[in-house]
């Protein structure tokens, strides 16, 4: 029961059309539209872009009779569309139906094309009569432009006395397309409720200027006085330049400052299937918030669970969940014997953006400790590719997924590949280990995991390796020596931190890219805003201040920020980076700027505290008055990547997540 919808193609980005068409302020008036149309009328269909099949996906349930689909495509004719053969747009003279529907916006040209085809009783219907209002699009002349709908959901909640506390949620990020030159942006925010109910809308005016901005649940809630709620938060951004996609970094926090957790953007474009989802240890719940993107329900059975490999073995999900609704799948429900390091594969269907999931712990004091992740997207359109080994003599380590070692005397970290496409039957991966001068300490043979296997390794494994009280980074790459079926690039783990003391953990994910080489392959080394390679860094910090509102402060008054930035090398780069650490206020200000210097292959771990003195930190922090304040990380000379978080003010929790760049 998967829907039969284009979100997004690897070859092509994302497609505009379901976002236009499931937007939730178009579903109200796209149901009006067909309710003008009885059952008893005879209906054809003009469908000159090939949106009909999917349009009908996602509103199905208005059953109008569908005598005829007409297509201006030749290649298109005799295809099967909405359960009809379709003819060329020229039989529709012949035609005697009351209603012809035109699948597509901007249609004055295609009607004026065939005005003098419309038989004469016919009533002329199009998507333009459920447009968007001029005032929430960028690109009024182009409908369907990507930049039209800048748009993308957030986890949201906020409860009083939610596991022991009252949590709270906050999305943070800046205005990053004003460096595009976009002016007078507006986002657009819709609330929902757990049962697909508009709880809260409202517009933000965002200042001509690199400003923070922060959403916060809490502040939401008293605003339009709202009881609890757990549900999503739809952003859309009006007035973009540059750049359609929405980032953000997504905290979770409650009046407890051990409660710490964070995560990041859920990627706009629903997918077939989503993985890196860990099953639940000793005295845990694993939940995955299961969200609909769609006006149309999740219907009871589309949603399966497995464990990764036996997909031939699938629980299903039997359970409607409402248009635009919020669901708990507890894994345990439908698994009740997935136990960690297993890891689970979730089919969705493309009825849901990326889901969060949520590991809530019992403890003896009868306070739960949570943490929040995502899963990522598991392609279903690779294939090993050959060519991956045959460019090494070129290419290097070649594709690198890099991650932090946290001084191992005070943290356990754990790393657990994880198969990220449907053909990744094996991983032939080995783990290389440095400190942060770029020196190769250890290294972990995985072998050649099977897709079936759960295969993790931690630092307690490795020794000491002089990372027992500074941190340094692992590099999972290809071991070709061991790989009997090819590799395809999509290498991705699931990262673990856990505080040897407190038991506070927290946990990431992510995939691995080609860095720091001027060569290229398939788009590798990427760049976020021009033709690879990559060879630059802009990546966004939220600071703890920014965390702060009257009253309420994440991880309690005086809590830090940290970095840990990463300088991984395909091959041999500049021997050391010329990295800029910025501290902006609120308003986009530039509050200091200091350079720090990274080892090629190695790593800087910082607190902020650590860069910029307490003058500089008090003068941004004066000059915040919203609390939005951050840090960009800037590099000309190479492509770094990194992981943020906070500290409590105590130093016993502490949140951590991969950064976003733009």
């Amino acid at each position: 029961m998967a829907l039969c919808i284009d979100t997004f193609s690897n070859s092509e980005g994302g497609f505009t059309f379901f976002k236009a068409a499931g937007h939730p302020a178009s579903a109200p008036q796209i149901k009006k539209l067909l309710n003008r149309i009885s059952k008893k009328n005879k209906v054809a269909i003009y469908d000159p872009l090939g949106f009909a099949n999917g349009f009908f996906e996602i509103y199905p349930s208005h059953g109008i009779a569908i005598t005829d689909v007409y297509v201006q495509d030749l290649n298109n004719i005799g295809k099967q569309i909405l359960g009809c053969v379709s003819q060329p747009i020229t039989n529709l003279i012949y035609s005697e139906v009351d209603f012809l529907l035109v699948i597509a916006f901007d249609a004055d040209k295609f009607l004026s094309d065939i005005q003098h085809l419309v038989p004469s009783k016919s009533i002329i219907l199009s998507l333009d009569e459920v447009r968007l209002s001029n005032n929430r699009l960028t690109n009024n002349s182009r409908y369907l432009d990507s930049l039209n709908f800048a748009t993308n959901f957030a986890w949201f909640r906020d409860i009083k006395g939610g596991l022991g506390h009252n949590l709270h949620t906050r999305l943070v990020t800046a205005n990053y397309w004003h460096r595009y030159g976009s002016k007078n942006i507006t986002f657009w925010l819709i609330l929902f409720d757990d049962n697909g109910e508009i709880i809260a809308e409202w517009d933000q005016t965002i200042t001509d200027s690199s400003v923070g901005i922060t959403i916060d649940s809490s502040e939401i809630r008293e605003r339009f006085k709202l009881n609890n709620f757990t549900g999503q938060l739809l952003v859309h951004v009006i007035g973009v330049k540059g750049h359609d996609i929405v980032k953000y970094a997504l905290d979770t926090y409650s009046d407890n400052p051990l409660d710490l957790s964070c995560t990041h953007d859920s990627n706009a474009w629903p997918a077939d299937f989503y993985a890196g989802i860990p099953a639940p240890n000793s005295n845990e719940k694993v939940i995955i918030w299961i969200q609909n993107s769609h006006p149309t329900p999740i219907p009871a059975g589309a949603v399966s669970l497995n464990l990764m490999g036996y997909n031939d073995h699938p629980s299903f999900l039997n359970k409607e969940i409402p248009p635009f609704g919020t669901y708990p799948l507890s894994v345990s429900d439908l698994l009740p014997d997935a136990v960690w390091p297993q890891q689970l594969e979730l089919a969705a269907g493309k009825h849901f953006t990326r889901p969060r999931y949520e590991i809530v712990k019992g403890c003896p004091e009868g306070i739960s400790k949570h943490r929040l992740a995502h899963a990522n997207i598991e392609r279903a359109d690779l294939t090993p590719n050959p060519d991956i080994e045959k460019i090494s003599n070129l290419m290097g380590k070649g594709f690198i997924l890099p991650a932090p070692i946290l001084p191992t005397s005070k943290f356990l970290t754990t790393i657990l590949p994880t198969p990220m496409a449907t053909t990744q039957l094996t991983l032939p991966i080995t783990a290389l280990i440095y400190n942060y001068l770029g020196k190769k300490v250890a290294e972990f043979e995985f072998g050649e995991i099977l897709r079936t296997n759960s295969l993790k390794m931690d630092s307690d494994i490795i020794g000491d390796c002089g990372l027992s009280e500074k941190a340094g980074h692992i590099e999972l790459v290809y071991n070709f020596s061991v790989a009997s079926r090819g590799v395809d690039g999509w290498l991705h783990a699931l990262l673990r931190y856990e505080d040897k003391v407190s038991g506070h953990i927290a946990e990431s994910s992510f995939g691995a890219h080609i860095f720091n080489t001027v060569l290229t392959w398939n788009g590798e080394p990427q760049s976020y805003s021009s033709n690879p390679p990559g060879l630059t860094t802009r990546l966004f910090l939220r600071t703890a201040k920014s965390m702060g509102i009257p009253g309420a402060a994440v991880g309690g008054e005086g809590a830090n920020t940290f970095c840990h930035l990463i300088y991984p090398a395909s091959t041999p780069w500049h021997s050391k980076s010329e990295t800029d650490i910025i501290l902006y206020a609120s308003d986009g200000k530039q509050i200091a700027s200091h350079r720090i210097n990274i080892a090629c292959g190695g790593s800087k771990y910082f607190l902020i505290s650590d860069i910029f003195d307490e003058n500089e930190r008090k003068t941004a922090f004066q000059a915040d008055q919203v609390g939005n304040g951050y840090i960009i990380i800037r590099d000309t000379t190479c492509r770094l990547f990194g992981y943020h978080g906070l500290v409590s003010a105590c130093g016993k929790a502490f949140s951590l997540d991969h950064m976003f760049g733009f």
